[in-house]
């Protein structure tokens, strides 16, 4: 009689990984710390298969959107694999589609029938596959230079900073990348705590497989006009990609990620060195209070804003600080971190900067971001003068070196690289671009030695005076996977 022999934990995570390629996966201690199975260490492994999803680029029609995407690294001798974005439908063609690592490619589309892409990459493609779309919208409500990563779907998401007061139009767009249906739920967050929705708008909204939604957030709450609003996105069946875009009569427009999980220590990188309005907003999730020290991280050290060194957060309700100017002329990163070390509560937080004055103002938003890991790559990058600019934190008391690498350009170039070392509590920036690069091309961040190092690039391109600009922060492009070691032989075995 033939009988097979269970699968451990870590045997099965081990096949999930090598099927999936989209998590850390690794076997939970008895503290609940991560640990490898049976005390072996975990190796690490490439991904052989990720999956991104990108929100619908704009609803105006005289919208400029460009798509670019790389997978980082050299092309594996007979390797194979395909990467490819497509439309967010179940007959869609592909709009872009990659044919080997280390060069990027991209796509452009007009008006505001460009919609959401959703898209797999396998073989040789998949570790660290990025792609980015950036839209420009010169005139009109929703105008400014609209800038987001393409993201892999999920089921939980934060956003702080967004708002449904008069003169903003803030939507969450949702796009279910599988073939069945994803049912979410929207709540919302103000000053005073949860605000009441509409009866049967914000539950149980249903997205349709293959397919995306843009949900209104002042029509959730017709009656509350509040400035700074916390968004929480969870599913209750299927999964989807979540990126909030916020709008702003007279200022701009830009797209709003979701914060990193809440955490009690978080890094705000890259705050434009001539930013003249920086609002920070911020959300204790769990049952207790919040105190947070504040800190701005700088080229030569780490300060505390006079006047804003601290911020209160009532557990459940938005709250909000206005750093005004806070930069002064240099580039910075905003560091969040608890008062009492020893009762960290765990927060989400984002920031709304302002560029320019008057009518010439342009905004857009720095959500609390993770550490780059081992790698991490923003795609959409351009080589004229002043375009991108990089920031780099280390935390306090931990230096850092990464290497930086510019991959050549979609028409052309060769690649550049450099070496950074950050020390902690700084933000050092650095402008880089491939030797005589044509087109987009792409950043990756890799960690060399010493602590962890938050990153983000500013994306400039200036329109009739307007300093149109948008900020992506950096995240590990899940070129690998912790794969704990099996304990057990997976083998059939017969007796």
């Amino acid at each position: 009689m033939k009988q097979r022999v269970p699968l451990t934990l870590a045997a099965v995570t081990a096949a999930l990984a090598a099927v999936t390629g989209l998590a850390t996966l690794t076997a939970p201690a008895a503290d609940g710390a991560p640990t490898a199975a049976a005390g072996k260490p975990a190796a690490r492994m490439p991904v052989e298969r990720s999956l991104l999803v990108c929100p619908a680029p704009s609803t105006s029609d005289i919208a400029e959107t460009l798509y670019t995407a790389i997978t980082p690294g050299a092309a594996a001798a007979g390797g194979k694999g395909t990467a490819r974005l497509l439309g967010a439908t179940k007959e869609a063609k592909p709009v872009l589609e990659l044919k080997e690592p280390g060069k990027p490619v991209g796509a452009k589309a007009s008006g505001a029938e460009a919609p959401a892409l959703s898209g797999v990459a396998d073989g040789f493609l998949a570790p660290g596959w990025s792609a980015q779309q950036t839209t420009v919208v010169s005139v009109g409500r929703t105008r400014g230079l609209l800038g987001v990563g393409c993201t892999r779907p999920g089921t939980d998401f934060w956003f702080p900073g967004v708002s449904t007061a008069k003169g903003r139009e803030d939507y969450v767009h949702l796009t279910n990348p599988d073939d069945t249906a994803a049912v979410v739920d929207i709540k919302l967050f103000g000053p005073d705590g949860t605000v009441k929705a509409e009866a049967g708008t914000s539950e149980n909204i249903r997205i349709d497989p293959k397919s995306s939604k843009a949900i209104s957030l002042a029509s959730l709450a017709p009656g509350a006009q509040l400035a700074d609003v916390t968004a929480h996105v969870t599913t209750r069946a299927g999964r989807v990609g979540a990126t909030a875009q916020a709008g702003e009569e007279g200022i701009g427009a830009d797209w709003l990620p979701a914060s990193v999980d809440p955490a009690g220590t978080l890094v705000l990188p890259g705050i434009p060195a001539d930013a003249t309005s920086v609002r920070l907003v911020a959300f204790a999730p769990g049952e207790e209070d919040a105190d947070l020290n504040v800190k701005l991280a700088g080229p030569g050290g780490s300060i505390s804003p006079a006047g804003s060194e601290q911020l209160h957060l009532k557990a459940g309700m938005t709250a909000s600080l206005d750093l005004k100017d806070v930069t002064r002329g240099e580039p910075g990163s905003l560091l969040l971190s608890p008062a009492d070390a020893k009762k960290p509560v765990p927060v989400v937080a984002a920031l709304r900067v302002v560029r320019g004055s008057g009518a010439k103002q342009e905004t857009g938003f720095i959500q609390a971001s993770a550490p780059v890991g081992p790698r991490a790559t923003v795609a959409d990058n351009r080589p004229e003068a002043n375009a991108t600019l990089l920031s780099l934190t280390a935390l306090p008391g931990a230096d850092a070196t990464v290497k930086v690498t510019a991959s050549p350009g979609t028409d052309g170039g060769e690649p550049a690289s450099k070496e950074v070392t950050v020390k902690g509590g700084t933000t050092q920036t650095l402008a880089l671009a491939p030797a005589g690069g044509k087109g987009a091309y792409a950043l990756t961040v890799e960690t060399v030695s010493g602590g962890p190092v938050h990153a983000s690039r500013t994306l400039t391109i200036p329109r009739d005076g307007i300093p149109m600009f948008t900020v992506q922060t950096l995240s590990d492009d899940r070129s690998t996977v912790s794969v704990p070691k099996a304990t057990q032989d997976l083998s059939v075995l017969t007796r």
